[in-house]
């Protein structure tokens, strides 16, 4: 199978994965138990009022009326209006979805320059004390839940007084100081967990290279460790490297929603939340199918970059001749 076609058959692939993401999200909003309009009306709203309320979001029309129109704004890039404040949903994510990709950004070269380096001298030294530190501290990012560990810095920087903004967000725009700081503890905790995955998954990737007969042969040749690392185990460790990684980075982009709400951050996780808890379908299944998309969309480019680093990989699979 050739390089183009492997490559159209997993586009094509991703993009019926999209559809039909699209499709679970529009029929999984509109089974959410609850009724907004007791929300945006209250309790004692007429029926007349009920039924205005319901025409004027168009949940009347049928549904697959409803879906195509709601994908055709999507497409066109017009996410809508909140069902419950009336606000421009493409309004809220242009300000909300900057402050949320600054976090996952940061925390993404962080884990790198961190994780990385740290997998690395865990598995090189596995045997020695550096070996073991490493694979404590994997252990202890992994364990500590994010909620706990927020609590821990807010708690500590309130009481050191460390000069750490905490709950006081600024836009960039008025204060790019300001900004920056009130970002550093929300990054500091996703961090944490994301070094500890990205450390173990290295340290794992790399041993099991260095068990493999080409490394051993090496060994036995005399070459150097800095020559066999290099040309043997970069290049063999580096997709399930890759893989890990790239699935943090999806992650990240939805799965902010506890270290906004503790940091008051207005980014896209808290913006979620909320609309979760007052059954605003027009902001959820938009959030919900933005996080879908870029789950997919990274996984799709982790996929081809792992087949260029290593073409085997189309053997293999859903690429197998």
């Amino acid at each position: 199978m050739t390089v183009v076609l492997w490559s159209i058959r997993r586009m094509l692939a991703a993009l019926a994965t999209l559809v039909g993401v699209s499709v679970l999200i529009f029929a999984s909003v509109r089974l959410m138990p609850g009724d907004y309009t007791d929300l945006v009306l209250g309790p004692l709203a007429t029926e007349a009022q009920r039924a205005q309320a319901v025409a004027a979001s168009g949940l009347d029309l049928p549904l697959p009326e409803q879906y195509l129109r709601w994908i055709g704004g999507v497409l066109t890039g017009d996410l809508g209006y909140s069902f419950v404040s009336n606000v421009s949903v493409t309004d809220e994510f242009a300000a909300r979805l900057p402050v949320t990709a600054t976090i996952a950004a940061i925390t993404v070269v962080v884990t790198l320059l961190i994780g990385i380096p740290l997998g690395f001298v865990s598995a090189l030294r596995a045997e020695r004390s550096a070996g073991a530190a490493g694979r404590l501290v994997s252990a202890l990012g992994i364990s500590v839940p994010e909620f706990l560990l927020a609590g821990l810095l807010v708690f500590a920087v309130s009481t050191l007084g460390l000069g750490i903004s905490v709950g006081q967000y600024s836009s960039f725009a008025d204060d790019p100081a300001r900004f920056f700081g009130s970002l550093v503890l929300p990054i500091v905790v996703l961090s944490v967990g994301c070094v500890a995955v990205v450390a173990r998954n290295t340290r794992d990737a790399v041993l099991n290279v260095l068990v493999e007969p080409h490394v051993q042969a090496s060994v036995a040749r005399g070459e150097t460790p800095m020559f066999i690392i290099r040309h043997h185990v970069l290049r063999n460790a580096a997709v399930p490297i890759l893989t890990i990684v790239g699935a943090l980075v999806a992650v990240l982009l939805g799965g902010t929603v506890i270290v906004e709400s503790v940091f008051n951050v207005p980014g896209m996780g808290s913006y979620l939340q909320t609309a979760l808890g007052r059954r605003d379908y027009g902001i959820i299944q938009n959030a919900v199918l933005l996080a879908g998309t870029v789950f997919i969309v990274t996984a799709l480019v982790v996929d081809l970059v792992s087949n260029a680093i290593d073409p085997r990989l189309r053997l293999t699979g859903g690429g197998r001749r």
